[in-house]
């Protein structure tokens, strides 16, 4: 059986990237990229912002439509969706049928998708493009990702701004001085060890050896004490999703109900990165009868839906986005898969978001045999609306590349036509 991904994406998967995997110290679950300041008493979050890395490059064309465009169809004989399938469609776009479970949020204008997005020159390697975008500064040196800078902005230094909800090596994204929190899920965010046989013990002491340590590692272990102290009213609450929701058993469907806990329990989290792959379609992409497109957007699709309806009115509070290190060719391959490419898709999902529409400078479609979607929208401007709207910071301090020319999208409140 021909393998369904690229080598290099393969290798990235078995280290533990996406996985989970890694741990870090006997599967301690905070990990500072930096040296970890004592973390402060938790504040209520601003607002909630959860990336969702769609690992493996996804292919946008597939997710949201350009049914006008003739070139779709002719280039992709044996994949194309028919437009009589399409879902939402308007006068050029259409969502993908397995996105059904969306059409609510998409009905209320709470869901939007912005096309032909991405880096502004072409990265086809997983790896390189996915550390681009998730620094998203290229001119620096300095080893830092947006989301750290972003949490950095307000001064707060507790780890539990900004959480990686996998466990094991976090995102570039999350690099910087600002310590990140790091954990495959809500009940693994404990002192390894330290349960109801132990009476105190470990922690007498972990507290004698650290609390006096002047080293990194002192300040890093007690900012972990502090952290998993203070995380203790999202472990103490039920569970079990609320207001009749339904998650896949799937990783992602997994991920997001831990994230609805998070979100619930209000202790100061703020960002949290999730990830779902494998994205990789280089084989057997496949049509609406069968393939790995129906199966990976089927689990999107149901576990945002899941996710929002578990949330109730606290999603008001909450944005959701999925971002992809690139896309794929326009044209399919032999094996009724693509090959690596450029634009994409970003949806976007929840509070401020100007919904029930599609946002494109729209390319157009080349049926060539190396023919990409081109990219007309900096990824850097859709986010930059997301931070300035919902964190009130200046969008040049997250995205500092001096090159970085942005464009006004519109998608969030307070950016373009009301």
């Amino acid at each position: 059986m021909t393998d369904p991904c690229c080598p290099e994406f393969a290798r990235l998967s078995r280290r533990g990237l996406f996985s989970g995997a890694v741990a870090l110290a006997g599967a301690t679950t905070v990990i500072g990229s930096a040296v970890v300041r004592a973390s402060a008493a938790p504040t209520p979050a601003r607002a909630v912002l959860v990336v969702l890395s769609l690992r493996g490059a996804a292919d946008g064309l597939s997710l949201v439509v350009p049914h006008a465009d003739p070139n779709y169809y002719a280039a992709r004989p044996g994949i194309a969706i028919p437009q009589g399938q399409l879902l939402a469609t308007d006068g050029y776009f259409g969502l993908h049928p397995k996105l059904a479970p969306l059409l609510p949020l998409w009905d209320q204008g709470k869901l939007a998708a912005v096309h032909a997005t991405g880096l502004p020159v072409a990265n086809r390697s997983h790896f390189a493009a996915m550390e681009e975008i998730e620094d998203s500064d290229p001119t620096s040196n300095v080893r830092a990702g947006w989301l750290n800078r972003l949490v950095g902005l307000d001064g707060n230094d507790s780890p539990l701004q900004a959480f990686n909800l996998a466990g094991g090596v976090p995102p570039a994204s999350l690099y910087g001085t600002q310590p990140t929190i790091s954990a495959p899920d809500v009940d693994s965010m404990r002192i390894p060890g330290v349960d109801q046989w132990d009476e105190g013990r470990r922690m007498r002491s972990l507290h004698r050896l650290w609390d006096s340590n002047t080293s990194p590692m002192g300040k890093a272990m007690r900012s972990t004490f502090r952290a998993v102290a203070d995380f203790e009213p999202v472990r103490n609450k039920p569970d079990q999703p609320h207001n009749g929701a339904s998650y896949p058993d799937h990783d992602l469907g997994r991920a997001l109900r831990e994230v609805a806990r998070i979100v619930r329990g209000n202790v100061g989290v703020e960002v949290v990165t999730v990830d779902q792959g494998d994205w990789d379609h280089h084989t057997d992409l496949g049509t609406l009868q069968w393939g790995s497109m129906i199966r990976n957007a089927d689990a999107l699709g149901k576990s945002i839906a899941a996710f929002f309806k578990d949330l109730g009115t606290l999603g008001d509070n909450v944005t959701l986005v999925t971002i992809s290190e690139f896309g794929r060719r326009v044209k399919e391959n032999a094996n009724y898969g693509l090959d690596h490419g450029w634009g994409n898709v970003m949806f976007l999902a929840g509070a401020g978001v100007k919904g029930k529409k599609y946002y494109a400078d729209w390319p157009g479609l080349e049926n060539a045999g190396d023919a990409d979607l081109a990219v007309t929208t900096d990824y850097r401007s859709v986010l930059s609306e997301v931070v300035e709207s919902r964190f009130n910071v200046t969008a040049s301090n997250v995205f500092t590349d001096s090159r970085f020319h942005r464009e006004t999208v519109g998608v969030m409140s307070g950016f373009g036509p009301a």
